[in-house]
């Protein structure tokens, strides 16, 4: 072996270990390149228009797939997961109004970015001169792809990362990175013939193994659309009034899922607490002291009291009422 590949696999293995002293379950590494067999299934997504109002999803085609355009002298993508399933305790119960599991607890994007730092500010102090950027879903990475190179889980027929022995109830970032590592390889996909996600989907939202259309995704309708709902997906979102965990509750593989050492991702003691009623009388303080520090501020009080009363079947402010009130 050579001298340099011994001196990347000792950073590879420091890079590792201190991601499993900060928390995350899983670290995988590839190379920084462009993403060749994501490129055409990207554009075709786009070109079907699966993106629906997430224009910004249309933006710097060319940055989404190749890392180099977004760190000078990107050498490696680190991908790294972190767990967010909650403890059964903490889950919400069947009979109210749900709110997305990784919603519960404090807004991850703060916490991973800490996070990310912390590991970026050691890989310096370890390693020496090294220049990069945290991503945590909100630039223009496709996380599930590298992830996936990594080695990290196959991305299953419902488009979430699957990762065996684990499920997918995790958050995946990423640390694109100017120094060269020992890479990882992608696994086989385990899926096999299994289409429980498929025939759970209320919205038919997977339109078929692998493809998911995001203007039909309950997550898109409670959270990325800012007009009225569709009437005519009166009925098909079920109780959800935040996000949507369907198609991973239904996998096999979430049976798996171990509840989060994460204390920040511990939902406020109150949301279990709440019921039907409860959800209707929100007020804006109540919001505010329930999702403070949360990704639900994303929709806003406005949004999700507009999510609440079309769960209910009711019409939108100002329009007659058509159907009793929960309760």
């Amino acid at each position: 072996m050579l001298a340099s590949d011994i001196i990347r696999a000792e950073h590879t293995a420091f890079i590792k270990r201190r991601a499993a002293e900060l928390g995350f379950m899983a670290c995988g590494i590839s190379r920084a390149e462009f993403l060749e067999e994501e490129a055409p299934r990207l554009e075709q997504w786009l070109a079907k228009g699966m993106q629906g109002q997430m224009r910004w999803m249309e933006n710097h085609f060319d940055k989404r797939l190749d890392p180099r355009l977004l760190v000078d002298g990107a050498k490696s993508v680190i991908s790294l997961l972190l767990n967010y399933y909650p403890a059964e305790e903490d889950q919400q119960p069947d009979d109210t109004l749900k709110v997305s599991k990784y919603a519960y607890g404090r807004d991850y994007h703060h916490v991973i970015k800490d996070k990310l730092k912390t590991l970026l500010q050691d890989m310096q102090a370890h390693i020496g001169e090294v220049g990069g950027r945290a991503f945590v879903d909100s630039a223009p990475v496709l996380d599930k792809a590298w992830a996936r190179k990594s080695g990290l889980g196959w991305v299953g027929k419902n488009s979430n990362l699957i990762t065996p022995g684990a499920g997918s109830f995790y958050f995946i970032a990423e640390l694109i990175v100017d120094v060269e590592l020992s890479y990882d390889g992608p696994i086989r996909d385990y899926c096999g013939s299994c289409t429980r996600c498929l025939d759970a989907c209320p919205t038919q939202a997977i339109t078929e193994p692998y493809v998911v259309d995001g203007s039909k995704c309950i997550s898109y309708f409670t959270i990325e659309l800012k007009e009225q709902l569709p009437a005519d997906v009166q009925g098909q979102l079920g109780n959800w009034i935040f996000g949507c965990d369907i198609c991973q509750d239904v996998c096999p593989w979430n049976r798996f899922s171990r509840a989060t050492q994460e204390e920040q991702f511990r939902p406020h003691p109150q949301l279990k607490e709440m019921r039907p009623s409860h959800w209707h009388e929100i007020t804006q303080e109540v919001f505010q002291a329930l999702f403070r520090h949360s990704a639900v501020k994303r929709t806003g009080y406005q949004g999700l009291t507009r999510n609440i009363r079309f769960v209910a079947g009711e019409p939108a402010l100002g329009a007659p009422a058509t159907k009793p009130e929960l309760s």
